[in-house]
């Protein structure tokens, strides 16, 4: 039972490290209180290789309900004009290289023959486990990084005041949607509640 307490809590562990890690930067001084209503603005952001699969609109239509449904639970409204702030997002996908360990070798049967007297005799003995070789070092892996970053800028002075990203490895182009819809739920956890109206 202990060792099974045991497995689950590195489990949970390992699983924590593995999540990835919400930047937050907010503009000093902003009252979020303030804050009632917003509306999209268009980002335009110059790289030399555009990547096709972030103009896709099926990943930025999933994108944005995901995070119009999380500034609805904060009683934020989308409003056609006069909005409080602006709403914008960026993505990113690039090559990356990250450090991991080798996999455990396989499982092996090591065994020892070996003999014992008794009372005059010598009987063979084979002593046998099972061994798994531990960590065999580590190499370097290429992967495909994806970035997405939430900007929320004041409507009346223009100044971005609250922006939260975070990169996650993208394992299959055709979810991209879907992984950045749960990646802007977990930046939009950090965002200020608003306070409810007087």
């Amino acid at each position: 039972m202990n060792r099974m307490l045991l497995w689950c809590v590195l489990l949970l562990v390992w699983l924590g490290a593995c999540a990835p890690t919400v930047a937050v930067e907010q503009r000093p001084g902003t009252d979020f209180s303030q804050y009632r209503t917003f509306a999209w603005a268009e980002t335009e952001v110059k790289t030399e290789n555009p990547n096709p699969l972030l103009a896709s609109p099926l990943a930025q239509t999933t994108i944005r309900e995901a995070i119009e449904r999380e500034m609805l639970l904060r009683g934020l409204q989308r409003a056609e004009s006069n909005p409080d702030f602006f709403l914008t997002t960026h993505f990113y996908v690039e090559e990356a290289e990250r450090t991991v360990a080798n996999p455990p070798g396989p499982p092996m049967l090591v065994t020892y023959p070996y003999l014992v007297r008794y009372r005059g005799l010598l009987l063979p003995v084979n002593y046998s486990y099972w061994y798994r070789p531990l960590d065999t070092g580590y190499r370097t892996e290429r992967y495909r990084e994806g970035t997405l970053v939430i900007d929320i800028i004041d409507a009346k002075t223009n100044n971005l005041v609250w922006r939260g990203s975070v990169a996650n490895p993208i394992n299959n182009p055709a979810r991209l949607g879907r992984q950045f819809a749960k990646a802007a739920r977990d930046i939009l956890e950090k965002f200020p509640k608003a306070k409810p109206a007087s």
